[in-house]
């Protein structure tokens, strides 16, 4: 295992968990793929140099996309830089298209931390 490559994603409940795990731990992913979940905005701060893309479907009601729409704007407001991906006429199941998306993958396996941080 590359220890500098340790990444996470996970979709509904699971993507509520992929925030959970990098406010948690923020020194042990090299990278974070949250889908339609939500996380707590008073962290987020601490994961400015966390690489993450979120995804979320415009049109999902089991997970209101304002749940990755506030955690974007956290991170924004406190100076960092995630990608956000909204699917325009999406319900719940903006996993199929994310976990399809190649550029996701390219961006995703490009990230890397530095060792001996944990």
């Amino acid at each position: 295992i590359d220890a500098s490559r340790l990444y996470v994603t996970g979709l509904s409940m699971g993507g509520f968990g992929t925030w959970d795990a990098i406010q948690r731990y923020p020194n042990r992913f090299a990278a974070a793929v949250p889908i339609c979940g939500g996380g707590d905005a008073a962290f987020a701060k601490q994961l400015l140099h966390v690489p993450i893309w979120a995804f979320h479907g415009e049109a999902d009601t089991a997970v209101k996309p304002i749940r990755s729409r506030d955690m974007i704007a956290a991170l924004k407001a406190a100076g960092g830089s995630p990608k956000y991906t909204e699917y325009p006429g999406v319900g719940h199941n903006s996993w199929s298209a994310t976990y399809a998306n190649r550029e996701m993958y390219a961006w995703l396996f490009a990230q890397k931390r530095a060792t001996g941080e944990e």
